[in-house]
Parts: structure tokens; sequence; C-alpha cells
């Protein structure tokens, strides 16, 4: 009578989740697969900002980083335009507590702490926040995995997300997820209206080094009309940065071999 009963449990909890995978494990992977992919990483980075009326701003910049267990080290060095050449941004993530983030600002060569609150800010005026660049703690939000559906051709999980704080600028975020490599292929920010306002695509997917890696990518500001692009060329993994770049001497002035 116990295997019956513990027979038809395995199966009531097959019958509620028919994929094996919980929204909280898909979203888990989807961080790994695009965060975490390789020891180290750089690449030279093109963001074009767009407005609705298709002015552009560029912003070309180096970008590295490092991982340390679940801990990671980004830091980033701006080439233009002019008006931010030799801006550094620097981050330490620790998953379960707030990031440490510095920018250091040539302009009035002065090192500033970005305080944890304004980790939803945008980032050099993109359309893209802080917490985009580096990622969001997973345990921060509740995930419902709620179908599965193909989009651009490939199989994806649709996963809800909801912060469970309620000091965000969003009440949810909707997430297609690749099944085969967990890569975020779109997503859909939702206000405290339930309108949808800002959404991130993947907008090319290139094998570097045999990873799966999201070369090409869009975050569009809805309401705004506005939208930013953005192209990673020169992507390399594995190429042993060293522990010393992410230092705050070196937002000042970093080793020309490694942001070159």
């Amino acid at each position: 009578m116990k295997k019956l009963l513990a027979v038809l449990i395995f199966i009531l909890i097959l019958a509620g989740n028919s994929y094996g995978l919980t929204g909280e494990d898909i979203v888990r992977k989807s961080q790994n697969a695009f965060f975490y992919p390789g020891k180290d990483f750089k690449a030279r980075v093109v963001m074009r900002l767009i407005s609705r009326t298709g002015k552009q701003r560029i912003r070309e910049l180096t970008m590295l980083r490092k991982n340390y267990g679940d801990e990671q080290k980004y830091f980033i060095y701006f080439f233009r335009p002019s008006d931010v050449r030799g801006m550094t941004f620097m981050v330490y993530k620790y998953p379960g507590r707030d990031d440490d983030r510095w920018l250091f600002v040539p302009a009035i060569n002065m090192v500033r702490r970005i305080a944890a609150q304004d980790k939803r800010s945008s980032f050099v005026g993109s359309d893209f926040t802080y917490e985009d660049v580096s990622g969001r703690d997973v345990e921060e939000d509740t995930h419902e995995l709620l179908k599965k559906e193909t989009l651009q051709g490939r199989n994806c999980y649709v996963v809800k997300s909801t912060p469970k704080a309620g000091d965000m600028d969003y009440s949810y975020k909707l997430s297609w997820v690749d099944e085969t490599s967990f890569l975020p292929i779109k997503e859909q920010y939702y206000d405290r209206q339930g309108e949808l306002y800002r959404v991130f695509t993947a907008d090319e997917i290139k094998d570097i080094d045999g990873i799966p890696t999201v070369t090409k990518r869009t975050m569009k500001d809805l309401q705004s009309g506005h939208r930013t692009e953005v192209t990673f060329t020169e992507v390399h993994y594995n190429i042993g940065i060293d522990d010393s770049l992410f230092t705050e001497r070196y937002l000042r002035r970093p080793p020309r071999k490694w942001i070159k």
C-alpha cells in the first residue's frame, strides 16, 4: 500500500510539472548560461542608443568578467564618445546580498560608489540598467513556469518572475528561455499597472569557443520609443585575466593589455 501511495504521489508531481524543471531551475540555468560561461570573458562592445526619431549615440567599450565560484567581478572601460573616454565601471557580484559597484568619471577625476538602490538606474544613458549588465539574483524573485512555446524557431520555456520586494519599477517579467542553450531569447517587463513597457531580445547567437553566446541584443523602452542595440565582437573566453585588474587603483589607469 505504501509503495502504491508513493507511486501515486510521484505521478501527481509529474502531472504538476511535465517538463521536469521548475521555474527557478530554468532561471538559474539561464543565469549560468548568460552571465557565467567560461572561467573568464572579454569582448569589445558597441552600444547604439537610438531615439524614437532614429537619432543615434554610440558607446564603445571593452568588457571583462571573471568568475570566482558563484561570485564574479566585472571591469568595463569606455573608449567613446570623447566625453566618456577613460570612464571605467567595476562590479563585485555577490549572490544573496547586494553587489559592490564603482564608477570612475575622468572628467571630475572621481571614483563614485554606486548605491545598492541605484542598480535599476540607467547604465550610461542606455535602456539597460546596471543590474541588466551584471545580472539579478535568482532568489530575489519567485519564478513560475507557465508553458513551452516556439519563438524564433527555438523551443522555449516561458517563465514568469515576480520580485519579492515591492520597491522595483516593474511588477513582473516574462522570459522565453531556449530549452537547449538556456539563453534568454526574449524578456518582457510589465509596470505596476500591468502594462508592457520594456522588451529585451537576443538578436544573434553564435558559438564561440564551444559556448553559445548572445552577440547582438536589444532593449526597447516602449513608453519613450527609445532603444539600445548592443553588439559584441572580439569575444574570448578563458584567457587568464589577472585578479589584480579588479582593484580600485586600476579604475583610474587600467593596464592596456586588458582593455585594448
